[in-house]
C-alpha cells in the first residue's frame, strides 16, 4: 500500500497532503499547512525544510510528489516559490524519496476534469474523492490533488 506525499510550496503556506491507495481506493491519511511567520525568507525556508522533514518521518511515504514552478507575473514571488519548492525537494532527497513533479493545470485536469478548475472545484472534488468530512483548506487540498494525480498518472504508466 503506497503512500504519496503530496507538497503545494508557498513561502508562507506550504500545504501538505498524504494518501494511500488499497485495491483502487483512495485513502486519505492527514494533509494540513506548514505556516511560516514574516522572519525573513532565510528562516521561512528552514521552517519549510523542518515542516517537510518532520511530515516525511510521520508519515513514510513512499512518493513525494510536487507542484511545478508556473510563470508568473511577479518575478520576486516566482523566486521565492522556487525557493520554497527547492527546500521541500530537499528534505524529500535527504530521505531518498523519488521525486515527482505535476503542473498546476494537470492537476486540476487529473482531479476536476478541467486544467483551469478554480480553487473551490479542487476542494470539493478532494473531499468527494478521499471521502472526507468536509473540504480541507485550499492549500492542503491542492497538496492533496497532487498527491492523487500523482496516484492516477503513477499507477498508469507503471502498467
Amino acid at each position: 500500500m503506497p503512500i504519496i506525499l503530496g507538497i503545494d510550496p508557498g513561502s508562507r503556506i506550504t500545504g501538505y497532503g498524504v494518501i494511500s491507495e488499497k485495491k483502487n481506493q483512495l485513502i486519505y491519511l492527514g494533509s494540513g499547512c506548514i505556516r511560516t511567520l514574516d522572519n525573513g525568507l532565510p528562516h521561512k525556508l528552514k521552517l519549510i525544510y523542518a515542516g517537510v522533514t518532520e511530515i516525511i518521518s510521520q508519515f513514510r511515504p513512499d512518493f513525494f510528489c510536487i507542484e511545478q514552478v508556473f510563470m508568473s507575473k511577479n518575478a520576486d514571488s516566482a523566486l521565492k516559490l522556487g525557493q520554497a519548492r527547492g527546500v521541500a525537494i530537499v528534505a524529500a532527497a535527504n530521505q531518498n524519496l523519488p521525486v515527482f513533479e505535476y503542473a498546476a493545470r494537470q492537476v486540476k485536469q487529473t482531479v476536476v476534469g478541467n486544467g483551469a478548475a478554480d480553487k473551490k472545484q479542487v476542494q470539493h472534488m478532494v473531499r468527494y474523492l478521499l471521502k472526507l468530512p468536509s473540504a480541507p483548506n485550499t492549500d492542503a487540498a491542492d497538496a492533496l490533488a497532487i498527491a492523487i494525480t500523482h496516484s492516477h498518472l503513477y499507477a498508469f504508466h507503471a502498467h
